[in-house]
């Protein structure tokens, strides 16, 4: 929501309507008049263009040609990218682009000042007789536009089916990943029906995050959520995290890593050793058939009653459903 918001805000800020849709600038109208509407991206017509005989170098290679043509009975410049001018061509007597007007900086005053000493003219006369604003064709890059758009509007909706998804797994819950796992040990609506029942009357231990009632353990952390039949758990272990910032360490934090039949793998992060401990204490207590602490022996045993990949088995319970 956060960042839909900002593209809206992006969108309202910089003249991005502008550009996706250019406006069309009409003769009557002048550069400074749509700069200060903010219309600064335009597709116009421009008529007779002389080549000033300057170009606008970037990184040394030749970005733009300068010209000059009459409009509204004021002389205006014009930046024409290199393939739109053939390199220069002395005069073209009509071109329909799309640009974006540009107020003129240093480098514009800087020419300016060129075509002053050509033309004999001061630096002020100059200046009253051309406008304060130029078009720039090279200026609407018709590539980066496109995959700016692409970004802006991909993400866009990609965060607006992720806001949906999340609002349908609020209304409801049976529908979001961590319940739809369940599919491998029965059926999801009944599982979290249960579950809920269970924790809402008698919890059996519970932590900030972590809750154990009598056949299942929940989690629901910042990190993720999960329910597991503790009858359906193969292993537990735990590892220790250091944190530290350059070569100071402040804060230590436990993992502990649950499998399950099926290949379902549950990690809960950034806990205490004392909470640690104390759920993997009553789940072994509770499934006295649940490995405890990580070591090769351990590993090899779940590996050998694993059978077949996670994706597999759901693939199947969810064809034992339909069928």
């Amino acid at each position: 929501m956060i960042y839909l918001l900002l593209l809206a805000v992006l969108w309202v800020i910089f003249p991005l309507g502008d550009m996706l849709h250019p406006q069309t600038l009409q003769q009557a109208e002048t550069l400074a008049s749509s700069y200060k509407t903010k219309s600064r991206y335009v597709r116009t017509t421009l008529y007779d263009l002389k080549f000033t005989g300057y170009t606008c170098e970037d990184y040394g290679q030749t970005r733009g040609y300068y010209y000059y043509t009459m409009r509204n009975n004021q002389c205006t410049i014009v930046l024409l990218s290199p393939a739109t001018c053939e390199e220069g061509l002395p005069s073209i007597d009509k071109l329909k682009v799309t640009g974006r007007i540009i107020k003129g900086k240093t480098s514009y005053q800087t020419l300016l000042s060129k075509l002053a000493d050509d033309l004999k003219w001061t630096s002020g006369g100059i200046n009253r007789q051309l406008s304060l604003y130029y078009f720039s064709e090279p200026d609407y890059n018709r590539i980066t536009t496109t995959i700016l758009f692409i970004i802006y509007f991909g993400t866009m909706i990609y965060s607006l089916l992720y806001l949906l998804l999340c609002i349908l797994y609020i209304r409801f819950p049976v529908l979001s990943p961590p319940c739809q796992n369940l599919v491998v040990f029965g059926h999801p609506s009944q599982i979290l029906a249960e579950a809920e029942e269970e924790l809402a009357t008698l919890p059996q231990l519970a932590t900030e995050d972590m809750f154990i009632t009598e056949h299942y353990f929940i989690m629901t952390s910042p990190y993720g959520n999960a329910i597991l039949p503790i009858q359906e758990i193969l292993w537990i272990y735990k590892h220790s995290t250091l944190h530290k910032f350059l070569w100071y360490h402040f804060s230590i934090s436990y993992t502990m890593h649950i499998t399950a039949n099926k290949h379902v793998y549950v990690n809960c992060p950034k806990n205490t050793k004392s909470d640690i401990d104390g759920i993997m204490d009553y789940l072994a207590e509770a499934n006295h058939n649940i490995l405890v602490g990580f070591n090769e022996e351990n590993r090899l045993k779940v590996q050998a009653a694993q059978g077949k990949p996670f994706h597999i088995e759901k693939f199947y319970a969810l064809l034992h459903r339909k069928i």
